[in-house]
């Protein structure tokens, strides 16, 4: 987990949305809109965009600019909701729209192949840029997650939308909800899941509208928005400037966050391995989109420096930077009327004591803990920290599928450096009813950890062909977060979950007590770049390997199924010591790592 400093969030989040601009824009079409209640009891979907014009920058540090052009799907008459689920690994991905109607909900199915991962409608918005010539300098089409960036565009729609914040990128993803609430609307921009483009500085008009197919699905207008775009160049060096001297507050502080990973990202393959050492498969980050746009990372990042998708700032540089910045950098979250994937949503507090009386663990809900197959899987040498060793790193997901959270409080006597960890259990109405101890917690001093492990969450595990264990990982204690969306249509699925500020989740090394948490259709991904993510392959043979990613071990936690634990992905290594290679075959349909 990233460690920042004092009161500043622990990853990488999306900027606030201007969501006035969108009310302005839209106060006049909403106002002609029927009444909702004689009007279809489908919901209405329109294309609009919240200004005539953008400003683009393109970052001379890193060439390209992200095509943030303020457009946004508003959903009237009722919510725009999608069901996008697989029953396995197996099986392809579905996805079906749900229609309520008062207490009446009825499904329709999308067609197959449509949607085919959990990040989105492809192809859902086609874009077309023309410059002061009018040439056609671009056409592209977009991916768009409901879950994007989004506020109210009328003031008697819902307070909050009920929807998740961001579409999830696990590429192991099970199940998902995307919507727009009633009264609502949706950035459409791709953020970082689409590419930049390459633009000279200059003024452009841009057309976007809804694809055919889309308009066609779902009834909405063939009405493209025309958008003026001013392409700007800039660099570090001006943005710094402007950071140290109090202006530009978000823009260069968004930039001072994501800027400067083009070095190659840091890695560490091995407990003794420092936390920072140079990772062999570095990849780039793309600078930030506009202040307005909020466009960014999804909280799906996971525990480590270098998360999963998309990619960060390293650990060290991060702190670095940050601490430089610490008086102008932009405080970003979920204002009013935002659900825009920036949220932090703090630790939860523990007991404010030990529980007293006879433990007892009662007939009531429990977790279940299941664990996805890994990925991110890498391969790196120990470079001048380790030399002459080779590691096998990678990312792993423990989740729980429920129908209860699983909830962990750890308590310290004074002097202590081990704390003694209970687990509660909670009847239908949310009351406490029984506990049980259940191991102990333990600070970890290591950079890119510093907080309180819960011991025996999970083991890592590497088996040769035939099943037989080979090596284990060193890491053998976790601090909880939900940090990935993994199945959001089980049964008591939080679409909101706290717990996911992994600067607060757990705690300090000061503290006297500590409450982890994992909430009903989330997990908890550790990323292949912190201490103890990996195996020691320098002396095993070429051949076929299985990694186990084993959830609850010694079955001290009390789960409603113990038999779904452990979850294998296949690897097979090759080459030479100093040089092994690593190829990861698909896990049944997911071609992905």
């Amino acid at each position: 987990m990233t460690r920042l400093p004092q009161g500043r969030p622990s990853r990488l989040t999306r900027p606030s949305l201007a969501v006035a601009a969108a009310v302005a824009v839209t106060a006049g079409v909403v106002a002609a809109a029927p009444d909702a209640k004689t009007a279809e009891p489908t919901p209405r979907l329109s294309l609009i965009a919240a200004s005539t014009s953008v400003t683009l920058d393109s970052w001379t540090d890193y060439p390209g600019v992200y095509l943030d052009l303020g457009t946004y799907l508003t959903s009237e008459n009722g919510a725009f909701e999608l069901k996008v689920t697989r029953k396995s690994y197996k099986d392809p991905v579905v996805t079906e729209q749900i229609l309520r109607n008062g207490k009446k909900t009825r499904t329709k199915a999308l067609p197959a192949g449509l949607v085919n991962d959990f990040t989105g409608l492809p192809d859902f918005t086609q874009i077309t840029l023309t410059d002061a010539a009018g040439s056609t300098v671009l056409e592209r089409t977009e991916a768009f997650c409901p879950n994007n960036a989004s506020g109210r565009i009328r003031p008697d729609a819902p307070a909050n939308s009920r929807y998740p914040e961001s579409c999830p990128t696990n590429p192991f993803t099970l199940g998902s909800v995307w919507g727009v609430e009633n009264g609502w609307a949706s950035n459409t921009y791709s953020a970082y899941y689409t590419e930049p483009v390459q633009l000279e500085p200059g003024t452009y008009t841009a057309e976007i509208n809804v694809t055919e197919k889309y308009r066609d699905l779902f009834g909405i207008a063939d009405k493209p928005q025309t958008v003026k775009v001013v392409v700007r160049e800039r660099s570090w060096e001006d943005s710094a400037r402007s950071a140290s001297g109090g202006s530009a507050r978000t823009t260069a502080s968004g930039h001072d966050a994501h800027a400067r990973h083009g070095a190659h990202a840091e890695h560490s393959a091995h407990a003794e391995h420092s936390a920072h050492a140079r990772h062999g498969a570095a990849a780039d980050a793309p600078p930030p989109g506009a202040a307005t746009s909020g466009a960014g990372p999804s909280y799906n990042a996971g525990h480590g420096p270098y998360p999963s998708a998309p990619p960060a700032l390293p650990w060290a540089l991060k702190r670095k930077s940050l601490g430089k910045q610490a008086g102008t950098a932009a405080e970003t979250g979920d204002g009013s009327g935002q659900t825009d994937g920036s949220r932090q949503a703090p630790g939860a507090r523990p007991n404010a004591k030990r529980p007293t009386g006879k433990a007892s663990v009662p007939d009531v809900p429990k977790p279940d803990l299941r664990s996805l197959p890994a990925f991110g899987i890498t391969v790196s040498d120990g470079y001048e920290e380790v030399p002459g060793k080779d590691y096998l790193a990678f990312s792993a997901n423990v989740w729980n599928a429920g129908p209860a959270k699983l909830v962990v409080d750890g308590f310290r006597s004074p002097g202590k450096e081990v704390m003694d960890a209970y687990q509660y259990f909670y009847d239908a109405d949310g009351k406490q009813v029984g506990y049980t101890p259940t191991g102990g917690m333990e600070w970890d001093p290591r950079p890119g950890h510093e907080h309180w492990h819960f011991l025996d969450f999970a083991s890592y595990r590497l088996l040769t062909a035939d099943r037989k264990e080979t090596v284990r990982s060193g890491k053998e204690a976790f601090c909880l977060a939900n940090t990935d969306a993994v199945d959001y249509t089980v049964k008591n699925a939080a679409w909101h979950p706290g717990n996911t500020d992994l600067s607060t989740a757990c705690g300090e090394e000061n503290s006297i007590s500590v409450r982890e948490v994992l909430d009903v259709g989330s997990g908890d991904t550790y990323t292949q770049d912190l201490p103890g993510q990996s195996f020691d392959i320098t002396d095993l043979p070429n051949g076929t390997y299985y990694i186990q990613v084993l959830a609850n071990p010694e079955n001290r936690l009390e789960e409603t199924d113990h038999s779904n634990n452990s979850a294998l992905r296949e690897v097979v290594l090759g080459g030479e010591k100093g040089a092994r290679t690593v190829t990861v075959p698909p896990h049944h349909l997911v071609d992905a790592n």
